[in-house]
């Protein structure tokens, strides 16, 4: 599984990479995070509010930080 964190690095960004991890953790997952922080990468997605989460190529929230146990029903 791949998580995909959309967003240029501001700090959001890097709470809701932090959320990732924690999730993955509590999850008990082997899944991969990943920062896509090149604009054109991002608007790819069809996004254009960040931060956004994206799992296996699915965007899944924009603009917002999801909880960790949001992430963890996510990867689930």
């Amino acid at each position: 599984m791949k998580i995909e964190i959309l967003g240029t690095g501001c700090p959001k960004c890097q709470k809701l990479y932090e959320h990732a991890q924690t999730a993955i953790t509590k999850a008990g997952s082997d899944a991969e995070v990943v920062k896509v922080t090149k604009l054109a990468d991002i608007t790819a997605y069809g996004v254009m509010i960040t931060p956004a989460l994206a799992i296996d190529g699915q965007v899944k929230i924009t603009g917002k930080i999801p909880s960790v146990d949001d992430i963890v029903n996510w990867i689930s």
